[in-house]
Formats: C-alpha cells, structure tokens, sequence
C-alpha cells in the first residue's frame, strides 16, 4: 500500500540529508514530489536518485521572491499541492560573544523567515486536509553548546507551527513540528567536523544519547511519513523529537 498515493508534496532542502531522505520515501510512497535547493547541480543530481518523476526546483528559502517563483510552479503544473514540508536550514556553531550580525541574520533569514513565508505562499495552494511539517530541532528546547543563535532560530518555526495548527483549523490542514537530534548527515562536515575526528565526534555525541547512537536519514523520513500520512490523520500540532531520547538525558 502507498500511503501517498496521488499526493503532492514540496520539500525544501530536499537536495541532501534528512530533506532527500524524506523526499524519496514519500516519492516512493506514491507522490509527485518536488524539492528545492539552492545549487542547479546538487538539485538536479538530487532528483535523479530520488526518481519517480521528481522535481527540483532552484531558489534560497531566505529570497522571498522564491516562494512565489515555486507558488506560481506549483500551481501551474499541478493546480495544488497536499504536503509542504519547511526543512531547509543553515546552522554555524559560535559561542554568543563570537556571534556578529550577518551570522545572526543568516541563520534567521533561512530558518525563520523563510518557513514563515514559505508557509504564507505555499498555503493558499494546500488543498483541504493537507499537510505542513516543519523541520524545528532538539536545539529548540534543549540547551547545547554554541546553539544559542540557531536555537533562537529553530524555536520561533515551532512557535509558528502551533499558530498555523489553530489558523489551519477551517480547512483541516495539520501542522507538526519534526524535531531531530543529531543524525548521520553530511552537516557534519558544515560544522567543521572532519572526516579523521568523524569516529570520535560521532562516539561523543552517541555517549549523549540513549539508543547510543546517532539518527539515521530514513529514521527521521519516516517519522515525516507519519505525520504527512493518514497513519497520523489525528496528529496535529505536535513537536515530534526523534532523537534517540536525547532529549531526556
């Protein structure tokens, strides 16, 4: 059985990690699916190995214009959409007194901003009983080391998703907030963890978490499937941690 059979959705940074690994589960679950990105290369390659016909469409999240290119994309070739999943982000690990304004402004141009204003143009084209899921963090609500600024970041989009669960509430439109810990993905390397101190990175943070391991991908694509699916037609407003129970140690 498909669980998204004949569905729609658009997922931003669907070009790599937890984005792409979602982005193929639901495309193999039935549904036409579109991601976006900011590299031609990397949206294009992306899409090929996630196949089923999906789409990758080029813009920045932090650009507004870009929501309506992709509204206006969307509508055009298929009248709609169900699933629009807000999961693309930046994160730059700095301790508050090293923080300086443009990084500040980066990580709020991306990860706020641009969920609420992708949600402001995306919405209109929600059909009835569809679905918006927001990629938050366990950083939100759990204090770590040099996360203030992109903690900052990450709480606002799940103060937004709560609103838009009652806002939503006429047309039947669930909102939930997917919360990972860390997870095996090429971010890694974007918080200037290289490959030789990977082992030992990988071991600290396992040391931290319960299930004594990091997340995987697919873990977290399948949580999102949950919350895009019938499976959880009765889910609504929620932020949902898949952290190992990170979140508790």
């Amino acid at each position: 059985m498909q669980h998204l059979k004949n569905k729609v959705a658009v997922i931003t940074g669907g070009n790599s990690g937890i984005g792409k690994a979602t982005a193929r589960l639901f495309a193999e679950e039935g549904a036409q699916v579109i991601i976006t990105g900011r590299r031609q290369d990397i949206v294009d390659q992306a899409a090929g190995e996630i196949g089923h016909g999906a789409i990758g469409f080029v813009g920045d999240v932090a650009d507004l214009a870009h929501h309506k290119k992709l509204a206006d994309m969307v509508k055009a070739r298929f009248g709609g959409l169900d699933i629009y999943m807000a999961n693309a982000g930046v994160i730059n690990l700095t301790a508050s007194a090293n923080v300086t304004p443009e990084d500040f402004d980066r990580h709020f141009a991306t990860n706020t901003r641009g969920v609420f204003f992708g949600v402001q143009a995306l919405a209109p084209l929600i059909r009835d009983g569809g679905n918006i899921i927001i990629t938050s963090s366990l950083a939100a609500t759990k204090v770590l080391p040099d996360h203030a600024v992109y903690s900052g970041s990450k709480a606002a989009v799940a103060a937004f998703a709560r609103n838009w669960a009652i806002e939503f509430k006429p047309r039947k439109i669930r909102v939930n907030i997917l919360s990972p810990g860390p997870v095996e993905t090429a971010i890694l390397g974007k918080l200037g963890v290289s490959e030789a101190d990977r082992p030992a990175f990988e071991d600290q943070m396992a040391s931290l978490i319960p299930a004594g391991r990091m997340g995987r991908p697919a873990e977290l694509a399948r949580a999102a499937l949950f919350l895009a699916s019938d499976t959880g037609s009765f889910v609504n407003g929620i932020e949902l941690h898949v952290d190992g129970g990170m979140a508790l140690a």
